[in-house]
């Protein structure tokens, strides 16, 4: 293995490191992506039972001790509780949109390794045949194939470290978009639901004070 590597020059290098920030990154996301997911579903019940109950204090309490980017826009919303329903919606899509680079991070550093990936192995692969090439042309014909068989190792080498690299990469990185895509659309309808929520629960306020008056 290691003479493997050593054959692939210092090129290969680039891409062994560029795999290891890569794995880097798909863990980190998937472990984050994971827990915010769980932990949403935990809190948009408490706090919907909170909201339902009229006990808006309780409801930005909660937020505060869950640090996520849905507890960021139900803070947002509840805070904004007053505002017309349309102004509501104005300030949670703005909201949203800056909660989303939270989500997306990391994701588009993976999609240029899984670009530049293959795009450094055939790098190795010219740089690999140029130094064949340049062994022939300095001694003619060689007797020994040994010869030969750096350059030849590190244009071979090179393409498959590449490919090997890419091709897990962009796995990972689509699905690590589709799942960031699927919390952003889940996270759009749960704050409709908590508009609605709060506007429900306003109208009941305000019917309620209409008829004591």
């Amino acid at each position: 293995m290691i003479d493997f590597i050593v054959q692939g020059g210092p090129i290969l290098w680039v891409i062994m490191v560029l795999s290891l920030v890569a794995c880097v990154i798909i863990i980190e996301r998937l472990l984050y992506l994971k827990r915010i997911s769980v932990d949403e579903d935990k809190l948009f019940v408490r706090i919907k039972s909170s909201l339902l109950e009229g006990h808006y204090n309780e409801a930005l309490s909660i937020c505060d001790q869950n640090l996520s980017p849905f507890s960021s826009l139900l803070k947002i919303g509840i805070e904004n509780r007053q505002q017309p329903e349309h102004i509501q919606r104005d300030i949670l899509k703005d909201a949203a949109a800056l909660e989303a680079p939270a989500l997306e991070k990391g994701l588009s550093s993976l999609g240029t390794i899984s670009t530049i990936s293959p795009l450094l192995g055939l790098l190795g692969t010219v740089t690999g045949t140029m130094k064949a090439f340049g062994v022939l042309g300095k001694f003619g014909a060689v007797s020994d194939p040994s010869a030969l068989a750096s350059g030849v190792s590190e244009a071979l080498i090179t393409t498959v470290g590449g490919i090997v690299v890419a091709v897990p990469v962009i796995i990972f990185y689509n699905f690590l978009v589709n799942r960031v895509n699927l919390i952003l659309t889940l996270l759009e309808n749960r704050v409709n639901t908590l508009v609605m929520l709060i506007n429900a629960r306003n109208g009941a306020s305000n019917k309620g004070d209409s008829e004591d008056k």
